[in-house]
């Protein structure tokens, strides 16, 4: 196997990106130890960034670390993918009820332009997932505090270790669209509770369809 190439910023940060994608893609399975010796030796790197890169990894909750044993890949009880959905739709509704508050038609517009490429990607799931994440990450920003959305990127990224995406469920592309859509009806409308309750709903959903 090549050594793969790193970038100039510090090496552990790009060892941890390294790895939270592989974890991303389930190259490392929940559950499963890493080989620390071994991806050492493929990237090239002694186990100084190595460690550093996973002591990121287990503060996002991706890596669990054992004293004298190494570290492994988090695996996610039904209890721990609850928990996840629950402070997910708690932040989520709560930044979705300010944005429907205060936003600009300018603001909104942004978030129609994503939600366009929603109904336009119904029949890719991949892409579909990447939309659905910038919808709302983008309303994130929109409602502009930098401690949820910090919150809200951890979270997501521990709801990624689910080994059952809720995407993959029959049908629900669909439903999940037909929520975005009661969602976007609320934010145009500037109604903050209505908005507020449609992203609870939606997160309501997907844990029924992800558990």
């Amino acid at each position: 196997m090549s050594a793969v190439t790193l970038t100039p910023r510090a090496l552990y940060e790009d060892v941890a990106e390294l790895l939270r994608q592989r974890i991303f893609r389930r190259e490392l399975e929940p559950g499963s130890w890493i080989d620390e010796l071994k991806i050492a030796d493929e990237l090239g790197i002694s186990r100084t960034p190595l460690r550093e890169a996973l002591k990121v990894l287990a503060a996002e909750g991706l890596v669990t670390m054992k004293v004298r044993r190494g570290a492994y890949v988090t695996e996610m009880s039904e209890k721990d993918l609850r928990d996840v959905y629950h402070l997910l739709s708690l932040l989520e509704s709560d930044a979705a009820a300010v944005v429907a508050a205060q936003a600009s038609a300018a603001q909104l517009q942004s978030l129609q332009a994503l939600h366009d490429e929603l109904e336009a990607a119904t029949n890719e799931r991949d892409r579909f997932f990447a939309i659905n994440e910038r919808f709302h990450m983008r309303l994130l920003e929109l409602a502009d505090n930098r401690w949820r959305s910090q919150m809200v990127a951890d979270l997501r990224k521990v709801m990624k270790l689910n080994r059952h995406n809720s995407l993959l469920k029959q049908g629900r592309i669909d439903d999940s669209l037909q929520e975005h859509r009661r969602l976007m009806q609320a934010l145009c409308a500037h109604d903050a509770e209505a908005t507020r309750q449609a992203m609870q709903d939606h997160f309501h959903q997907g844990l029924e369809a992800a558990a």
